[in-house]
């Protein structure tokens, strides 16, 4: 990897950092989700970087993907709540996640956090991903917990927050040989329930598809902006300006230019935990890029 790009994802990775260790202690039972994700993404554009993706604020049984609406008044109350952040500096992507848990569940963090480690100490190039999900598996497993099975961690790439090798949850046969250079997110969920999410009717969060044809104004206007501004990143709907921007957005889901991004929820209903980091793999080890020194 050329210095001037690995420089560019340690600096995403550096403020993603900060900005999560500044926003953890704002989640507390009574605080606004709308609050908490304003202040992460405003922290970020601060910094002089931009968000990933909407900020989720994944509550209970939801493992990922919700972010609030534009005028959500949800509060949290005594809730297990996954904060997933992600940063990019000229499309170069840091992500990262934690828990909060303000349910009296701490084993249940504990057990991501765990497989987060677990994972952690065995990356380095030559490691096959199958390898990182047993690791992950039996850490959690050990808890006395499932790891949720059909989510993964994954890899990042320029203005991509998802890309391949596709990083497992659980033990599998085979995967694929990390090498020196990949950029990947470690991704452990934990679940007192099934170990299966499956997609919710909840959706707040979109992201561009194709260019096609439309014949809104509004319509060709915002596909416009969405291309350019977010390229192939997650957008929240929250952050479309204009009197009929929401019009405009389902002319664009209608006509295949947008795609969803449904809330993940775990099928029995049952608490989902989740512990996140950012990875960069090199020729010795790898070097996480998501956590303060």
């Amino acid at each position: 990897m050329e210095a001037e790009i690995l420089e560019k994802y340690r600096r995403a990775g550096r403020i993603l950092a900060e900005v999560l260790a500044e926003a953890r202690p704002r989640v507390v039972v009574g605080a606004s989700l709308l609050d908490v994700a304003n202040f992460v993404e405003d922290a970020i554009r601060s910094r002089g970087a931009k968000p990933a993706f909407p900020c989720n604020i994944s509550l209970d049984r939801n493992a990922a993907h919700y972010t609030p609406s534009p005028h959500d008044a949800t509060r949290f109350a005594e809730n297990m709540v996954k904060l997933d952040v992600g940063v990019h500096v000229d499309g170069y992507i840091a992500d990262a996640a934690i828990t909060v848990d303000l349910s009296g569940h701490e084993s249940l963090v504990e057990a991501s956090r765990a497989a987060l480690d677990a994972a952690l100490e065995i990356i380095r190039p030559g490691v096959d991903t199958a390898q990182i999900g047993k690791a992950i598996e039996e850490a959690i497993t050990g808890y006395g917990y499932r790891p949720v099975y059909n989510l993964t961690g994954h890899g990042l790439s320029r203005y991509l927050a998802h890309d391949e090798p596709s990083v497992p949850n659980r033990a599998m046969e085979k995967g694929t040989i990390l090498k020196d250079g990949d950029v990947i997110a470690i991704e452990p969920f934990a679940t007192n329930g099934s170990g299966r999410i499956s997609e919710s009717l909840i959706n707040e969060i979109y992201g561009f598809s194709a260019s096609r044809p439309v014949r809104l104004p509004a319509a060709r206007a915002l596909l416009k902006e969405i291309s350019e501004s977010y390229k192939m990143l997650p957008f929240a709907r929250r952050w479309l300006k204009g009197e009929r921007a929401e019009y405009a957005l389902m002319q664009l889901l209608r006509s295949g230019a947008v795609h969803r991004y449904p809330v993940l929820w775990e099928v029995e209903g049952a608490l989902v935990s989740q512990a996140e980091h950012t990875v960069v793999v090199l020729e010795k080890g790898c070097e996480v890029i998501s956590r303060l020194s």
